[in-house]
């Protein structure tokens, strides 16, 4: 499904103009359903300029802890639900049903499309996973959605506005985040892993 938000999208695009379209760039703007957002290029690293989407406390949700099989420290909701547990171990460790969870994401009086599960990180500031089986993700490699939520959420918690992050899924990915009030700087790497050509005939 089309979103509001797509930080994959958003580095991807970035990526490839300023690697073959506008190489002396200082910055690139993209008119998005989230407003404009701002790419800026610092040697290797691609920094997103996001809004900035700070949770706010939920009450306790029993379908939430059955559908993801564990007992969270508390849970808030933002543009999606915000989980937070006891530790890395315990996110790592986590299998949630898939189907129990697009049950509760279709809820109408449930918020946003999918779970963000987070804990503080074992050799970084935090770490997350995010589940949105409800847009057809099980679950997201890397979020830049999610991150507008947790950078706001762990610089209040851990008194910091710049934090490096980690989301624990299967591919896995690293991120700098930034909290600047509003608006929130997320940071990581791109690759090109394929170049082609379609021709339409």
């Amino acid at each position: 499904m089309e979103v509001d938000l797509c930080g994959h999208a958003t580095l991807a695009s970035a990526f490839v103009l300023f690697d073959d379209k506008e190489k002396n760039a200082a910055e690139l703007r993209f008119d998005t359903a989230s407003g404009e957002l701002v790419v800026t290029k610092d040697d290797d690293l691609l920094c997103l300029n996001f809004p900035s989407s700070p949770p706010r406390g939920y009450p306790a949700h029993p379908a939430i802890n059955k559908a993801l099989g564990i007992e969270p420290v508390a849970v808030f909701e933002s543009i999606d639900f915000l989980v937070l547990v006891e530790n890395e171990e315990a996110l790592r460790r986590l299998t949630p049903d898939f189907s129990a969870l697009r049950e509760l994401a279709s809820e109408s009086n449930i918020p946003g499309l999918g779970i963000i599960v987070t804990a503080p990180g074992a050799d970084c500031d935090f770490v997350s996973r995010y589940f949105a089986p409800e847009a057809g993700v099980p679950e997201d490699p890397v979020t830049g959605r999610a991150h507008c939520t947790l950078t706001p959420f762990w610089s209040k918690k851990l008194g910091k506005k710049v934090m490096d992050a980690r989301q624990l899924s299967k591919r896995g990915g690293v991120l700098r985040c930034e909290d600047c009030g509003d608006r929130v700087k997320i940071s990581g790497k791109a690759v090109r892993y394929l170049k082609g050509t379609i021709y339409n005939g």
